[in-house]
Protein backbone atom coordinates (compact mmCIF):
# COMPACT_ATOMS: atom_id res chain seq x y z
CA UNK A 1 0.00 0.00 0.00
CA UNK A 2 2.89 2.33 0.39
CA UNK A 3 4.58 1.40 -2.75
CA UNK A 4 1.81 2.04 -4.06
CA UNK A 5 0.83 5.42 -2.54
CA UNK A 6 4.35 6.87 -3.61
CA UNK A 7 3.45 5.71 -7.14
CA UNK A 8 -0.08 7.05 -7.43
CA UNK A 9 -1.72 4.40 -7.44
CA UNK A 10 -4.50 3.48 -5.58
CA UNK A 11 -5.26 0.04 -3.91
CA UNK A 12 -8.71 -1.06 -3.25
CA UNK A 13 -9.00 -4.07 -0.85
CA UNK A 14 -10.91 -7.10 -1.31
CA UNK A 15 -10.34 -7.95 2.87
CA UNK A 16 -13.71 -10.70 3.15
CA UNK A 17 -11.75 -12.94 5.16
CA UNK A 18 -9.37 -10.45 7.54
CA UNK A 19 -12.10 -9.10 10.16
CA UNK A 20 -11.92 -11.69 13.37
CA UNK A 21 -9.42 -13.97 12.02
CA UNK A 22 -6.46 -12.05 11.34
CA UNK A 23 -5.53 -8.38 13.64
CA UNK A 24 -6.96 -5.59 11.49
CA UNK A 25 -6.14 -1.59 11.81
CA UNK A 26 -7.32 0.31 8.83
CA UNK A 27 -5.59 3.34 10.18
CA UNK A 28 -2.17 1.45 9.84
CA UNK A 29 -2.78 -0.51 6.61
CA UNK A 30 -3.93 2.83 5.04
CA UNK A 31 -5.74 1.39 1.99
CA UNK A 32 -7.75 4.17 -0.09
CA UNK A 33 -10.57 1.52 -0.10
CA UNK A 34 -11.28 -1.52 1.93
CA UNK A 35 -14.37 -3.68 1.89
CA UNK A 36 -14.51 -6.55 4.71
CA UNK A 37 -17.33 -9.03 5.69
CA UNK A 38 -18.28 -9.74 9.11
CA UNK A 39 -20.39 -12.55 8.53
CA UNK A 40 -17.25 -15.12 8.24
CA UNK A 41 -14.24 -14.96 10.90
CA UNK A 42 -16.74 -12.30 13.15
CA UNK A 43 -19.64 -14.79 13.27
CA UNK A 44 -21.80 -12.13 12.45
CA UNK A 45 -25.24 -13.24 10.05
CA UNK A 46 -24.73 -13.13 6.51
CA UNK A 47 -25.17 -9.87 4.84
CA UNK A 48 -23.34 -7.77 7.75
CA UNK A 49 -19.84 -6.24 6.03
CA UNK A 50 -18.62 -2.71 5.73
CA UNK A 51 -16.98 -0.17 3.28
CA UNK A 52 -14.21 1.91 4.37
CA UNK A 53 -13.05 4.54 2.17
CA UNK A 54 -9.86 7.00 3.03
CA UNK A 55 -11.45 10.81 2.90
CA UNK A 56 -9.53 11.53 0.33
CA UNK A 57 -11.25 9.18 -1.68
CA UNK A 58 -14.45 8.80 -1.31
CA UNK A 59 -15.99 11.58 -3.44
CA UNK A 60 -14.59 8.86 -6.28
CA UNK A 61 -17.25 6.13 -4.93
CA UNK A 62 -21.04 6.46 -6.26
CA UNK A 63 -23.51 3.73 -4.24
CA UNK A 64 -24.88 1.29 -6.04
CA UNK A 65 -28.70 2.22 -4.58
CA UNK A 66 -29.41 5.91 -4.88
CA UNK A 67 -31.43 6.64 -1.96
CA UNK A 68 -32.30 9.73 0.31
CA UNK A 69 -28.58 10.70 1.08
CA UNK A 70 -28.07 11.16 -2.56
CA UNK A 71 -28.60 15.06 -2.47
CA UNK A 72 -28.63 15.50 0.83
CA UNK A 73 -28.77 20.07 0.40
CA UNK A 74 -31.87 19.46 -2.03
CA UNK A 75 -33.81 17.40 0.44
CA UNK A 76 -35.88 17.75 3.24
CA UNK A 77 -37.06 14.28 4.19
CA UNK A 78 -33.87 13.50 6.22
CA UNK A 79 -34.50 13.95 9.71
CA UNK A 80 -31.12 14.77 10.47
CA UNK A 81 -28.12 17.23 10.78
CA UNK A 82 -26.44 16.77 7.09
CA UNK A 83 -24.13 19.43 7.83
CA UNK A 84 -22.61 16.56 11.01
CA UNK A 85 -22.78 13.93 8.29
CA UNK A 86 -20.25 13.48 6.03
CA UNK A 87 -21.68 12.96 2.03
CA UNK A 88 -19.98 9.45 1.57
CA UNK A 89 -22.00 7.96 4.68
CA UNK A 90 -25.14 9.82 3.34
CA UNK A 91 -24.73 8.59 0.06
CA UNK A 92 -23.97 4.88 1.00
CA UNK A 93 -25.55 4.07 4.47
CA UNK A 94 -29.35 4.64 3.62
CA UNK A 95 -29.97 1.90 0.90
CA UNK A 96 -34.01 2.00 0.93
CA UNK A 97 -36.01 -0.54 2.12
CA UNK A 98 -33.13 -3.21 3.03
CA UNK A 99 -33.42 -4.87 6.02
CA UNK A 100 -30.35 -3.40 8.42
CA UNK A 101 -30.96 -6.22 11.08
CA UNK A 102 -27.47 -8.39 10.33
CA UNK A 103 -25.62 -4.75 10.61
CA UNK A 104 -27.49 -4.36 14.05
CA UNK A 105 -25.48 -7.28 15.21
CA UNK A 106 -22.04 -6.72 14.75
CA UNK A 107 -21.14 -4.88 18.05
CA UNK A 108 -22.77 -7.89 19.54
CA UNK A 109 -20.56 -10.17 17.57
CA UNK A 110 -17.25 -8.02 18.91
CA UNK A 111 -18.62 -8.13 22.59
CA UNK A 112 -18.56 -11.92 22.20
CA UNK A 113 -15.21 -12.44 20.50
CA UNK A 114 -13.53 -9.87 23.09
CA UNK A 115 -15.35 -11.57 26.05
CA UNK A 116 -14.26 -14.97 25.33
CA UNK A 117 -10.76 -14.10 24.66
CA UNK A 118 -10.64 -14.88 20.88
CA UNK A 119 -6.73 -13.85 20.24
CA UNK A 120 -6.29 -17.42 21.92
CA UNK A 121 -8.92 -18.77 20.47
CA UNK A 122 -7.47 -18.02 17.19
CA UNK A 123 -4.52 -19.72 18.07
CA UNK A 124 -5.99 -22.77 18.86
CA UNK A 125 -7.44 -22.79 15.21
CA UNK A 126 -4.01 -22.05 13.85
CA UNK A 127 -2.72 -24.90 15.65
CA UNK A 128 -5.64 -27.53 14.30
CA UNK A 129 -5.40 -26.11 10.64
CA UNK A 130 -1.22 -27.26 10.75
CA UNK A 131 -2.31 -30.17 12.72
CA UNK A 132 -5.03 -30.88 8.92
CA UNK A 133 -1.93 -29.56 6.91
CA UNK A 134 0.94 -31.87 8.09
CA UNK A 135 -1.85 -35.17 8.47
CA UNK A 136 -3.44 -34.10 4.67
CA UNK A 137 0.63 -33.45 3.44
CA UNK A 138 1.69 -36.97 5.20
CA UNK A 139 -1.50 -38.74 3.33
CA UNK A 140 -0.89 -37.35 -0.16
CA UNK A 141 2.77 -37.18 -0.43
CA UNK A 142 2.19 -33.60 -1.70
CA UNK A 143 4.66 -30.69 -1.49
CA UNK A 144 2.41 -27.52 0.17
CA UNK A 145 1.58 -24.22 -1.61
CA UNK A 146 3.14 -22.23 1.07
CA UNK A 147 5.67 -21.58 4.33
CA UNK A 148 4.64 -23.17 7.53
CA UNK A 149 4.87 -20.00 8.85
CA UNK A 150 1.35 -17.63 10.32
CA UNK A 151 2.32 -14.96 8.16
CA UNK A 152 1.49 -16.97 4.95
CA UNK A 153 -2.01 -18.91 6.70
CA UNK A 154 -4.24 -17.96 9.62
CA UNK A 155 -7.58 -20.01 10.17
CA UNK A 156 -7.89 -21.44 6.63
CA UNK A 157 -5.55 -22.41 3.97
CA UNK A 158 -5.98 -24.64 0.90
CA UNK A 159 -3.89 -28.11 0.57
CA UNK A 160 -2.60 -30.05 -2.53
CA UNK A 161 -4.18 -33.07 -3.37
CA UNK A 162 -3.67 -36.00 -6.02
CA UNK A 163 -5.37 -35.62 -9.50
CA UNK A 164 -9.30 -36.09 -8.79
CA UNK A 165 -12.70 -35.41 -10.41
CA UNK A 166 -12.96 -31.96 -7.79
CA UNK A 167 -16.98 -31.64 -8.38
CA UNK A 168 -17.02 -35.94 -7.73
CA UNK A 169 -14.64 -35.77 -4.72
CA UNK A 170 -17.19 -32.75 -2.94
CA UNK A 171 -20.33 -34.50 -3.36
CA UNK A 172 -19.04 -37.63 -2.24
CA UNK A 173 -17.29 -35.95 0.76
CA UNK A 174 -20.59 -34.58 1.47
CA UNK A 175 -23.26 -37.73 0.87
CA UNK A 176 -20.87 -40.09 1.91
CA UNK A 177 -19.36 -38.88 4.86
CA UNK A 178 -21.50 -35.55 5.96
CA UNK A 179 -17.80 -33.41 5.21
CA UNK A 180 -18.23 -29.81 3.64
CA UNK A 181 -15.41 -28.87 2.59
CA UNK A 182 -14.60 -26.88 -1.07
CA UNK A 183 -12.58 -28.80 -3.37
CA UNK A 184 -10.86 -26.29 -5.47
CA UNK A 185 -9.04 -26.43 -9.32
CA UNK A 186 -6.48 -24.36 -10.12
CA UNK A 187 -4.22 -23.78 -12.93
CA UNK A 188 -1.09 -25.67 -12.48
CA UNK A 189 2.17 -23.73 -12.51
CA UNK A 190 3.59 -24.07 -16.11
CA UNK A 191 0.61 -26.03 -17.31
CA UNK A 192 -2.55 -25.12 -19.62
CA UNK A 193 -5.35 -26.30 -20.32
CA UNK A 194 -7.75 -28.68 -18.63
CA UNK A 195 -5.21 -31.23 -17.99
CA UNK A 196 -2.82 -28.52 -16.21
CA UNK A 197 -5.16 -28.06 -13.40
CA UNK A 198 -4.94 -29.11 -9.86
CA UNK A 199 -7.02 -30.19 -6.94
CA UNK A 200 -6.71 -28.52 -3.65
CA UNK A 201 -8.79 -28.84 -0.19
CA UNK A 202 -9.33 -25.60 1.77
CA UNK A 203 -10.14 -26.36 5.56
CA UNK A 204 -11.50 -23.42 7.45
CA UNK A 205 -11.09 -23.94 11.13
CA UNK A 206 -13.39 -22.06 13.37
CA UNK A 207 -13.80 -21.77 17.33
CA UNK A 208 -16.66 -24.62 17.42
CA UNK A 209 -14.47 -27.25 15.17
CA UNK A 210 -12.34 -30.08 17.00
CA UNK A 211 -9.49 -32.61 16.55
CA UNK A 212 -12.85 -34.95 15.77
CA UNK A 213 -13.83 -33.05 12.84
CA UNK A 214 -9.91 -32.80 11.64
CA UNK A 215 -10.08 -36.57 11.88
CA UNK A 216 -13.58 -37.30 10.17
CA UNK A 217 -11.67 -35.00 6.79
CA UNK A 218 -9.10 -37.13 7.20
CA UNK A 219 -10.96 -40.37 7.48
CA UNK A 220 -12.61 -39.17 3.95
CA UNK A 221 -10.04 -38.32 2.08
CA UNK A 222 -8.15 -41.69 3.41
CA UNK A 223 -11.11 -43.81 1.75
CA UNK A 224 -11.53 -41.42 -0.78
CA UNK A 225 -8.39 -40.58 -2.65
CA UNK A 226 -6.74 -43.82 -3.42
CA UNK A 227 -9.57 -44.30 -5.48
CA UNK A 228 -8.31 -42.56 -8.60
CA UNK A 229 -11.53 -43.64 -11.02
CA UNK A 230 -14.01 -43.08 -9.21
CA UNK A 231 -12.90 -39.18 -7.67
Amino acid sequence: VHRARQAGVLTIVDGAHAPGQIPLDLSSLGADVYAGNCHKWLMAPKGAGFLYARKEVQPLLEPLVVSWGWEPEQTTLLSLDTARVSPFILQHEWQGTRDISAYLTVPAAIRFQEEHGWPRVRQECHALLRYAREAIGELTGLEQICPDSEEWYAQMAAFPLPPCNAGELKRRLYDEYRVEVPIIEWPAPGQEGPEGRRQLVRVSVQGYNTREDVAALLRALENLLPDKSSV
